[in-house]
């Protein structure tokens, strides 16, 4: 049984090349707790700072063939410092999305209201066109001119009570048509 702990860390190094997992299990154990005291150190959030640490020996493993690494604490202490960098920059860059969702999502419902209104404009006035003549035309003078029963009654030659009932009709029917909106 080889003990790994013995060995320097180009040995190591030389191992790991070779695809020797004991070896990087002993560059885990032996650098592991230094590169979360460093990771911690700025980030201040332990799920973050394992993260880091986690990508970083991943990272070690993935590219043991085609590393040239000269001193292996100071590159895994870079590689933390990078990985530490960038993840701080995603979580800014999180955290303007926030923000500028935020203000989206603060505008959204104003919007919609403006919509649904524009929308309902739309039916009450298609609705309005299906009424009657007669009742669409005393509708439009008492709703759309602000006429009085009595003016429009005079310039339509009929009673103030017949004016009121096509008045009540045309209501009727809208409250009717519209009642699911």
């Amino acid at each position: 049984m080889i003990n790994y702990q013995l060995y320097d860390d180009n040995k190591l190094l030389s191992l790991l090349s070779n695809n020797d997992e004991e070896a990087f299990t002993e560059i885990y154990n032996r650098y592991w707790e230094k590169l979360v005291a460093v990771a911690y150190k700025r980030l201040k959030n332990t799920a973050f700072t394992e993260d880091v640490v986690q990508d970083v020996f991943v990272s070690l493993w993935k590219n043991r063939y085609e590393s040239s690494i000269q001193s292996l604490e100071n590159y895994l202490a870079s590689a933390v410092k990078y990985a530490v960098f960038n993840k701080l920059k995603i979580a800014s860059r999180a955290r303007e999305f926030q923000k500028s969702n935020s203000f989206i999502t603060e505008i959204n419902p104003q919007i919609e209201s403006a919509l649904h209104y524009k929308r309902i404009l739309e039916i009450v006035s298609k609705e309005i066109e299906l009424l009657p003549k007669k009742c669409r035309l005393i509708f439009k003078y008492s709703r759309e001119k602000n006429m009085p029963v009595k003016e429009i009654a005079g310039l339509m030659n009929i009673s103030p009570k017949t004016v009121e009932n096509q008045i009540n009709k045309a209501i009727k029917h809208l409250k009717f048509t519209t009642r699911e909106l």
